[in-house]
């Protein structure tokens, strides 16, 4: 298991917000042992915290061309069919995966091929559970082209307390399954938008690995 270069300068702000602390702490409480006690806490769980957040635990992916992989770490919240409006304008299957402030917050290319489209939508920060958080909160949007002709289209979507969005996607890319394209930080979801005529391999609650959990496979 690594650090992930995007908690970085998060690392550095907590690491100076500790030493704040302590200095504060050991400067006017000095006499009360308690104080310091509960100072050193507060700072353990600061950096606890941020550790776990940015985790990139090592995970093996046998690339599998009928598979469609889990691209992050959650529970399923929503299975249902919707007419996709942004790209297809079509009815796809909704699969979402909504990541808590302790989840791996890592994306990956759910399947291989060629990145076809990529925009990025400024917008609200409801909860990411919220119905609408799909349509009205801040988000990018991503389409690859599988080699059997399907796409696929996946949403990063900011939540309450998801303040920033890394997608490093570009149209034109070549996507290989399980491999990372972006990150979301401090709680968030993704959804997929996949082809109706696939076969759904998760339930509702379902606690989803990404890079590992198969979400669907082409029928």
């Amino acid at each position: 298991m690594t650090f992930h270069k995007e908690g970085i300068p998060s690392l550095i702000i907590t690491i100076i917000v500790v030493a704040i602390i302590n200095f504060l702490t050991i400067y006017f409480f000095g006499g009360y042992p308690i104080v310091i006690y509960f100072g050193y806490l507060l700072s353990a769980f600061l950096l606890i915290v941020i550790l776990q957040f940015f985790r990139n635990p090592t995970r093996n992916v046998i690339i599998n061309d009928n598979h469609i992989i889990a691209p992050a770490d959650g529970k399923v919240v929503v299975i249902e069919e919707v007419i996709e409006s942004e790209y297809f304008k079509d009815k796809r299957i909704q699969v979402s995966i909504f990541m808590s402030p302790t989840n791996v917050h890592i994306n990956r290319y759910p399947i291989s091929g060629i990145v076809k489209y990529v925009k990025y939508h400024p917008g609200l920060f409801l909860v990411a559970w919220h119905p609408k958080s799909s349509t009205d909160n801040e988000r990018s949007t991503i389409v690859v082209e599988h080699k059997n002709g399907q796409l696929i289209l996946f949403r990063q979507i900011a939540g309450a307390l998801a303040r920033r969005i890394v997608n490093n996607a570009k149209e034109g890319d070549i996507a290989i399954q399980g491999s990372e394209f972006g990150f979301i930080k401090f709680g968030s979801r993704v959804d997929l938008l996949l082809p109706t005529s696939v076969k759904i391999n998760v339930k509702l609650e379902e606690v989803v690995r990404g890079r590992e959990t198969v979400i669907a496979t082409f029928d």
